[in-house]
């Protein structure tokens, strides 16, 4: 892990490392979350799409399994 040092402006601004901004794929315009924790501040890149980000997500659970017999098996178990 690099740590790299920043300066506050005078408008409370800092600028993000390069290296930073690379490997996170921030780009002018990105918006970043800001925790604060115990130990500072913590800056989390806010996804530019969050249908993007959670795509595929638990996917290996759907993997075998039919949409339509899954929902006609739900469907069935429901009290008439």
């Amino acid at each position: 892990m690099v740590v790299e040092r920043v300066k506050v402006s005078s408008n409370y601004q800092i600028e993000v490392p390069a290296d930073a901004r690379e490997k996170l794929h921030i780009a002018s315009g990105d918006y970043l979350r800001v925790e604060v924790t115990d130990a500072g501040l913590l800056l989390v890149p806010e996804p530019r799409s969050h249908v993007q980000r959670y795509r595929g997500l638990h996917g290996a659970i759907w993997r075998d399994v039919d949409p339509l017999t899954y929902l006609d098996e739900e469907r069935d178990s429901w009290e008439p």
